[in-house]
């Protein structure tokens, strides 16, 4: 029963790194209608600066969080414009060969800048202590992580449901022509959705350095990871999004706790089931990028 609830306490952290890292690419694709195969790079970046503040610089934890996602989103809005605006409706083709091409490049001028070697983000002594959940210790940090990634659905859905902006950006997606004419400047929202999902990345990147390690072809790495966990939720769903982190993230720590010799086999086992019994994801709609 003990290892029972191990397994389930380190899944339910996996899964929730990988939510708030995919989520964002969720919203690309199923609001945005992007195939954004360069959102991993925008966590490989957060983390890069994270790493540059914390090692390089001396400086807190605290403040290389907040370096990283307005860094990374400083980065990506100017490339929003200059280079995804361009790709918005084109075919699933055009836009997978742009990210995948941004994607590289982005490895290339980080490791450049940064240099080509695994990068460590030190926690601070408060995320290091050991916080007893009764059937074991856990560290504070994966216990930070798990309330983030809960934090983050519950603000993601309140402020696409529930704000003005949401229903600005709902509208945009389903008829981009009408809600200009409306009043509603369509641009300004996809620029703040995509900045929105980009720092989201970088969050996700920094906090969960632990698991999910900032190498020098992170983006590559996680890109087909990422991929199908929006798969699995269905594009554009945050429920479906935290669905299939969660089931995937135990299904992964599952096999790497008892099964450990298979590698990923189960964590794409799974998906390929899931993808049968849901093709559209689990709480998707069809995709029309």
């Amino acid at each position: 029963m003990v290892l029972f609830f191990n397994i389930l306490s380190d899944a339910f952290v996996y899964g929730m790194v990988l939510f708030i890292i995919s989520v964002g690419l969720s919203l690309a694709m199923g609001l945005m209608k992007v195939v954004n195969l360069a959102h991993g790079a925008f966590a490989m970046i957060g983390g890069y600066i994270a790493s540059y503040i914390t090692q390089d610089q001396g400086m807190s934890y605290t403040l290389a969080v907040a370096a990283a996602v307005v860094g990374a989103i400083i980065i990506a809005v100017p490339m929003e414009r200059l280079l995804y605006r361009r790709i918005y409706g084109t075919s699933e083709l055009t836009q997978v060969l742009m990210t995948i091409g941004i994607t590289f490049v982005i490895i290339g001028v980080a490791n450049f800048i940064f240099g080509p070697t695994l990068k460590t983000i030190p926690l601070p002594d408060e995320l290091r202590q050991r916080v007893d959940l009764g059937f074991r210790t856990m560290s504070s940090n994966r216990v930070f992580i798990a309330f983030c990634g809960a934090a983050v659905a519950a603000g993601l859905w309140y402020v696409i449901e529930k704000t003005d902006f949401g229903i600005k950006l709902r509208a945009a997606v389903e008829n981009e022509k009408i809600a200009g004419s409306l009043g509603i400047k369509t641009s300004v929202i996809f620029s703040v959705s995509f900045a929105l999902a980009t720092g989201l990345a970088a969050f996700g990147g920094v906090i969960g350095a632990e698991l999910l390690p900032i190498e020098p072809y992170y983006a590559l790495t996680y890109m087909v990871m990422l991929l199908v966990v929006v798969c699995v939720g269905g594009a554009g769903s945050i429920g479906g999004a935290l669905a299939a982190c969660l089931i995937l993230g135990t299904v992964d720590t599952v096999a790497r706790y008892l099964l450990p010799s298979y590698g990923a086999f189960f964590f794409y086992f799974a998906v390929i089931i899931i993808v049968l019994m849901f093709p559209n994801g689990l709480f998707g709609r069809k995709l029309n990028v």
